[in-house]
């Protein structure tokens, strides 16, 4: 084993501090360690390069190392960082927030998605005095607390009472949203979901949602780590032309800087608030970083990047290059049905599925494997500002040497090309 590996193994559970960046995620091929990010590659201890599109778990938008965005976070350091009381940084921050989402009146700030996602969970519970929760099947994460992994396969350490409370429909299915307010009435608090998934909604479908929480007494909650500062400006709830009564952001909001926000209606939002004497209090969250002005200077500056160089349509035009360019390369060497690329071009996903047309994690890992002997590391599609020409020609040139390899392994036996342990879900059971 690597040496950095074992240490990073002795030190640190599951070797790193996101099970999303472990090495059960990734070809044996893949460096186990990082040194720096700039632009959209990536440095190994070894000084090896990548072109990367894992993008920091998609938080950085712009680029590694952006040094406008750094020197903003680094004028709010020598601020002080972290004030006694609220900051000039932390009210400007909130306005802007409040400024550019329709949907936010109030805002509160945290440093990472978990905390806002429970928070907004602790509000509909407390703003409806109800206990159930609902979440599509479809969208595979929320939050670590355990009221959400208490719902997953991963049970241990937590009570089982925990996950009860936490009930599940489908994505696009209203019927089976509908199912779960007839078998609990009056008992559910609100539906939280991310805006789309790969499919996207169809029948107006979160506008059924939202309708029909709200004929049910529930607070309707989107969702926006991954949509937000990606599909729009102001959300994917501004593309899909929805409102909704809390939403959470975080990963992208501010180029890779620990950031996360919860934000909505002024009625649901203001009863974590301690100005209404005599009302029973909500502890919503309470966190020392959460208004760090060093990551909200970042968010600040990230914000006004995005808007003065039009970064979100860089991201559907070069996705829809990419996109159009992979599956090119797949069709032409007849693997049209065993390696695709598909969703929003904003955010595209591929997809690797064996000869009998079923998802292949074998394939997929092979896939992994040979794009990174040929110099990128994509274990999905999480786009920058600086993924720009030069990177797309470089990246199809990997996909196409790539793809040859696993249609060899389509034809023969993977075991031939395949150097790898297979990668793993995140969310499974046993290790």
């Amino acid at each position: 084993m690597n040496s950095y590996k074992d240490r990073l193994h002795e030190l640190i559970p599951g070797g790193a501090h996101t099970y999303s960046r472990g090495d059960d995620q990734f070809p044996e091929n893949a460096p186990s360690i990082l040194e720096r990010g700039e632009g959209c590659y990536v440095f190994d201890d070894q000084g090896r390069k990548f072109l990367d599109f894992g993008m920091g778990l998609r938080s950085v938008n712009i680029g590694y190392g952006n040094k406008e965005i750094a020197d903003a976070c680094y004028a709010e350091i020598l601020k002080g960082n972290n004030l006694t009381r609220a900051s000039m940084t932390e009210l400007a921050a909130a306005e802007l927030m409040v400024d550019l989402l329709p949907s936010v009146e109030m805002v509160k700030f945290a440093k990472h998605g978990s905390a806002v996602t429970s928070a907004a969970v602790k509000l509909a519970r407390a703003y409806t005095g109800r206990k159930y929760i609902a979440v599509p099947y479809e969208q595979p994460f929320f939050s670590y607390d355990d009221w959400f992994i208490g719902s997953t396969v991963l049970e241990r350490g937590i009570p089982s009472e925990f996950g009860q409370f936490t009930c599940k429909f489908h994505y696009n299915d209203i019927q089976s949203l509908q199912l779960l307010f007839d078998q609990y009435p009056d008992q559910i608090a609100g539906v939280i979901m991310e805006p789309t998934t790969t499919v996207g909604p169809v029948n107006d479908f979160l506008h059924q949602v939202k309708d029909l929480c709200h004929r049910n007494g529930a607070v309707f909650i989107l969702d926006e780590m991954i949509t937000g500062f990606r599909w729009d400006l102001r959300g994917a709830q501004s593309y899909f032309d929805i409102e909704p009564d809390l939403c959470t952001f975080g990963k992208a909001m501010a180029n890779g800087f620990a950031v996360a926000a919860l934000g909505g209606k002024r009625e649901i939002m203001k009863i974590g608030g301690i100005l209404e004497e005599g009302a029973e209090r909500v502890f919503l969250t309470s966190t020392t970083h959460g208004a760090e002005m060093s990551a909200l200077g970042a968010f600040i500056k990230t914000v006004e990047v995005l808007q003065r160089d039009n970064v979100v349509q860089h991201f559907w035009d070069f996705g829809k290059r990419l996109t159009d360019g992979m599956n090119n390369i797949s069709n032409g060497l007849g693997l049209a049905n065993n390696f695709y690329v598909e969703g929003f071009a904003c955010s595209p996903n591929y997809v690797v599925k064996d000869a009998e047309h079923n998802v292949s994690l074998p394939l997929r890992t092979l896939f992994a494997q040979e794009m990174i002997k040929n110099g990128v590391m994509m274990p999905y599609l999480a786009l920058s500002y600086a993924h720009q020409d030069k990177e797309l020609a470089l990246t199809l040139d990997a996909v196409q040497a790539s793809l040859e390899v696993v249609k060899k392994a389509l034809e023969g036996n993977i075991g031939e090309f395949l150097k790898s342990k297979v990668i793993k879900p995140v969310f499974r059971k046993y290790n």
